[in-house]
């Protein structure tokens, strides 16, 4: 006799006709706990206390938009017969990689208008990013999405996990690996890494490239776990191609930084907020 599980209801409050999801709960809780973060720690870094308040008015929208774009994109073939739904965001359908491209490319020009240094901006979001990140996997927990292959409930049982993380990874019948909450421990994990590694005064630009690569090598790992994923062609994994870009490039810009540009410490106080090359 199959099991009887109910789902966590994704509905996180309906309000007359209108429905608040859990997904956009923990989405803008993310986003809401990097901001804090990063405003607090860009206020020690000397950067105007509005700076990152001004830039998430401008990140947020266009970065979902780009994460539904780069969704799309890569699995056009959902919505060529109806290419009216590519605006039915309440279905789902968003990339973190089509995010975070929205938001650098954003940072880039905003900084650039503001007469900062985007690298500072970024050193100074990284674990931000990370955090909001590690929040917003929870939102794929409700949906029941980014998980891995079939397991038994001994195996989960095995791992330690409460009964209500168990019961939601019971899916159309069966018990599936939890790969959203490896990524999100992953990225729990790489925030106290960037932490640690701002004490340890980097060059300016640097711990956002440890970001980079950091976040880079733990989505190819878990990537290859998932069941769900968008490709390029038949059989390439588009965020496992993207993730050996970024973490290639991160290095080389790195090395390129240290002996090219010599960028001033991250710590230094009189490290001059203009833009740097």
């Amino acid at each position: 006799m199959e099991e009887q599980i109910e789902p966590i209801d994704r509905v996180f409050v309906q309000l007359g006709p209108i429905a608040i999801y859990w997904y956009a709960v923990l989405i803008l809780l993310g986003v809401a706990v990097g901001y804090f973060m990063a405003r607090r720690e860009s206020v020690k870094r000397g950067l105007p206390q509005e700076t990152f308040a001004d830039l998430l008015v401008w990140a947020l929208p266009i970065s979902i938009l780009s994460a539904r774009a780069y969704y799309v994109i890569f699995r056009w073939e959902q919505f060529a017969d109806n290419p009216i739904s590519v605006f039915y965001l309440r279905e789902g359908g968003i990339a973190i990689h089509g995010a975070l491209i929205g938001a650098v490319v954003t940072a880039i020009v905003f900084a650039k208008k503001r007469g900062l240094s985007f690298w500072k901006l970024a050193d100074v979001a990284a674990p931000s990013i990370l955090i909001g990140q590690a929040i917003g996997r929870w939102g794929n927990f409700v949906n029941q999405e980014v998980y891995g292959a079939e397991v038994t409930r001994e195996f989960l049982e095995g791992m330690f996990l409460p009964d209500w993380i168990i019961n939601q990874m019971y899916i159309n019948g069966t018990y599936y690996q939890p790969t959203f909450l490896y990524e999100s421990l992953w990225n729990v994990l790489g925030v106290v890494v960037l932490l640690l590694l701002r004490k340890a005064n980097l060059r300016q630009g640097e711990l956002f490239l440890s970001y980079v690569i950091w976040y880079s090598v733990g989505r190819f790992v878990i990537e290859g776990m998932r069941l769900d994923y968008l490709l390029i062609g038949d059989s390439l994994r588009t965020a496992q191609l993207l993730s050996i870009i970024l973490v290639v490039a991160a290095i080389a810009l790195w090395v390129y930084r240290r002996l090219r540009v010599k960028p001033p410490r991250y710590l230094n106080p009189d490290a001059a907020t203009k833009q740097r090359k």
